[in-house]
């Protein structure tokens, strides 16, 4: 059972980087830093996008827009910060 908990440990910090590379990678679009005519910029913001795309559906129907800024990325990670410590309180069970 150890193993199952820091596998779930460790797909939750794989989930909580993708977040964050994508929160900065759409500042450095948004910035003119980055380029989505480069191709290599375009298929890894595209490939986010798919992937993050289910997680984010359903909070932005839930949290409305704030002057342009989408909050959904904020709210997935500290929705991922609360199954991490819902995790870590009930470490007893699985171990």
């Amino acid at each position: 059972m150890t193993s199952l908990f820091q596998i779930l440990l460790l797909l939750i910090g794989v989930v909580r980087t993708v977040i964050i590379i994508h929160f900065i990678m759409s500042w450095l679009i948004s910035f003119n830093v980055v380029n989505l005519r480069q191709p290599i910029v375009a298929q890894l913001w595209f490939g986010l996008q798919r992937l993050l795309e289910p997680i984010y559906g359903p909070i932005r129907r839930f949290v409305p827009n704030i002057g342009g800024m989408d909050l959904s990325p904020l709210v997935a990670l500290l929705g991922v910060y609360a199954i991490e410590i819902i995790l870590h309180n009930n470490a007893s069970f699985f171990l």
